[in-house]
């Protein structure tokens, strides 16, 4: 008879790996009635936590009650002027203390509390392995992006310590990269542009040698999506297990604006405006919660909407003031940035907003298709929908995200695969300017009925939920997972 078995899961700090994190935790339960979960909410120091305290909220008064959390006290370490990588490595390092001491209490409760079976990690959290070792459990990990990402980390290491090659080098290369994990020749420059830089690299290829001490890695993705890339993972020496679970999703949208913020009267506006559209004929352009443009672009996307003639539904976020670590944040007043004139002449075909229900417009009938800066939560949301996406990537591995779409999968339109740059690039440094003829033919591309990349991206929508059925794809490894737990 199995014996009750709890898991500690440690999400790195911020909506996107929260929500799928918590999301797989309650797939685990609803699966396994002897799980019980304990997830440790890590608060950024660096942006706004009120996003997060009110899923929270949301989940602890309608989710299992085999799923508890724990707020971890905020470290006193002073984050300012600190690179991403360096800010992700020291944010970590600080909750240790914190990771131990809730661990033990977990562990010395009651005598009838369910064994310590091990900690799920974030991808980010690798230091992590060793608090876990200190109690004598195995770590899991959850990859919360793609099999492609994590098999070419796995690569980069490889070639790194085996061949000693600097993996920044890379990037001078005048011809395509031959990677397992990619069928088609790979453009030096559409690699992750954090491991372009020494910091980036060095740490990215820390994270995937420790990867292999895990003793499992589940991945938010699904078989039939990245077959190939899956199956490459066996060409990179001894890795752990791996477990493709996904698309995991939070599917429902009511909690993703508290009810009576501004947040909730914004959806209610946005979503009543798609409800007087077509189907299909609205354009969605939504580029993620750091993603910003300065005025020059901003002026190119507004002139290929115009230019287009489809409806438009605008994401429009004001950046972050230079060198400063942190979202963007809405414009007060948007006219101030776009072109003179421009909401009074597109007031009938196009609104302009500021943040975006994202799951809630991409479920919508009226949405046809998607401007995305190629986040994987954002693909996998409008894979589950059907709603093909045209690429425009921005910073981390978004660039190889857009690359395996276009040139891999051909789930989406190409506007551009090398966009981009890091989070902490320079002004000086994130100058390349996308015309508003590119951005034209990329959304006419996208918006056209009846295209080869709509059907196919209507099949893989199919396919997306399948999988998660008994019987599908994702289900068994899900099962296999659980299994492993309780060996």
């Amino acid at each position: 008879m199995k014996k009750p078995a709890e898991l500690v899961f440690i999400p790195f700090a911020g909506i996107s790996h929260l929500v799928s994190t918590v999301e797989v935790a309650k797939l685990l339960v609803s699966r396994d009635d002897h799980l019980f979960i304990t997830v440790l909410i890590m608060k950024s120091p660096l942006h706004s936590n009120l996003e997060t305290d009110a899923y929270i909220e949301s989940i602890k008064t309608s989710s299992q009650k085999r799923i508890k959390f724990i707020n971890l006290p905020k470290p006193n370490v002073d984050f300012t002027n600190i690179t991403v990588n360096a800010f992700r490595k020291a944010f970590i390092e600080s909750h240790k203390p914190y990771v131990r001491e809730a661990v033990t209490e977990l562990a010395e409760s009651t005598e009838s509390a369910p064994r310590l079976a091990g900690f799920v990690i974030d991808m980010f959290c690798t230091t992590l392995i060793d608090v876990a070792n200190e109690f004598g459990v195995p770590t899991y990990m959850f990859f919360t992006s793609n099999a492609g990402f994590l098999g070419l980390l796995f690569h980069l290491q490889t070639i790194h310590d085996e061949h000693d090659v600097e993996i920044t080098e890379l990037k001078n290369l005048e011809t395509e990269l031959v990677l397992p994990t990619f069928v088609n020749p790979f453009p030096p420059g559409a690699l992750p542009s954090v491991l372009m830089e020494k910091e980036g690299a060095a740490t990215f290829v820390n994270y995937a040698r420790r990867y292999r001490e895990t003793k499992g890695i589940l991945v938010n993705t699904f078989s039939e999506l990245e077959s190939h890339a899956l199956r490459s993972l066996s060409s990179y020496g001894e890795i752990p297990p791996v477990y493709p679970v996904g698309s995991i999703l939070k599917l429902k949208t009511e909690d993703d604006a508290p009810e009576g913020s501004d947040q909730a009267r914004q959806k209610t506006d946005i979503i009543e405006w798609l409800d007087g559209q077509l189907p299909s004929s609205v354009v969605f352009l939504c580029f993620g919660s750091m993603g910003s443009f300065d005025e020059d672009q901003v002026k190119e996307i507004a002139c290929a909407l115009e230019q287009s003639g489809h409806r438009f539904l605008w994401s429009l976020r004001c950046p972050p003031p230079k060198g400063k670590l942190a979202d963007p944040s809405d414009y007060t007043d948007p006219a101030g940035v776009l072109p003179d004139g421009f909401l009074e002449r597109t007031a009938r075909i196009g609104k302009v907003i500021g943040w975006a229900p994202q799951m809630a417009v991409l479920a919508h009938p009226a949405v046809g298709g998607f401007v995305s800066h190629c986040g994987w939560n954002s693909i996998l949301e409008s894979l589950w929908f059907g709603v093909p996406i045209a690429t425009w990537p921005m910073y981390s591995e978004q660039q190889m995200n857009a690359f395996q779409m276009v040139n891999e999968l051909g789930l989406a339109v190409k506007i551009s695969v090398e966009y981009g740059g890091s989070v902490n690039s320079t002004a000086e440094e994130k100058q390349m300017l996308l015309s508003a003829e590119e951005i034209v033919r990329g959304i006419r591309e996208l918006m056209e009925p009846g295209s080869d990349i709509r059907k196919r991206v209507k099949h893989m929508s199919e396919m997306s939920k399948t999988t998660l059925l008994d019987g599908g794809s994702s289900y068994s490894s899900l099962g296999r997972f659980i299994d492993q737990i309780f060996l």
